[in-house]
């Protein structure tokens, strides 16, 4: 199984998507979902598919920790063990969500470049949006924008967590892109932080090299 971490009860939400992932590009995805049914022991194609599955579930326990992987050694196919983990660890958790919102507000740009702090940002919103998915409406054949406007609500969450967090050199953008109406995109402000970091280096160039020439 190709994936960057090997799989613990804290990180499934990000691992489960690079489990599948993999077993997509292996057109083996099927195995997973059900959609490949398990065929009856005198079907001529049973062999190949507890092959196929035996298979995937090497890949599976081979990115586990140690623990789960005992946990799950007794179960017969790949999409028990899966169903076991969904069931273990994809449900919400509310101390994980919890934990994730507390490092929310302490995250800081500090030593880090924009585009890493903003990556390390992204990564607890993602996590986040997977624990705790906002709602949606139920009704069917439903047009109402509840949808959308919890999303641009949420989209301004994180436009005002990215500003918060950011060195104070850069308050002058900061209150420049709070001033605008209407409020800009996370996107948007994204590349105007990096760009007015830009503009003060060329400017104290400038500065400094027409310092040099009056002198």
């Amino acid at each position: 199984m190709q994936v960057n971490d090997v799989l613990t009860e804290s990180n499934y939400n990000d691992l489960g998507q690079e489990m599948e992932n993999f077993l997509f590009t292996k057109n083996k995805v099927g195995l997973k979902t059900g959609s490949i049914k398990n065929p009856e022991e005198d079907s001529l194609v049973y062999m190949p598919w507890m092959r196929a599955d035996v298979m995937i579930m090497g890949w599976i326990t081979t990115a586990m920790e140690k623990d789960i992987r005992t946990s799950v050694k007794y179960v017969d196919t790949s999409k028990e063990i899966l169903d076991d983990l969904e069931e273990r660890f994809g449900k919400e958790s509310a101390p994980r969500a919890y934990e994730l919102k507390q490092s929310l507000t302490i995250t800081r740009q500090e030593g880090m470049s924009v585009s890493a702090y903003y990556t390390k940002l992204r990564g607890l919103w993602d996590e986040i949006q997977t624990i705790s998915p906002l709602p949606r409406c139920s009704w069917s054949n439903c047009t109402c924008d509840i949808g959308k406007r919890l999303n641009e609500f949420k989209e301004k969450e994180k436009l005002y967590e990215f500003l918060m967090g950011l060195n104070n050199e850069y308050s002058t953008i900061k209150t420049q892109i709070l001033a605008l109406k209407p409020t800009p995109s996370l996107g948007t402000v994204y590349h105007l932080v990096p760009e007015d970091k830009q503009k003060r280096a060329v400017s104290i160039s400038k500065k400094t090299n027409t310092e040099a020439t009056m002198f």
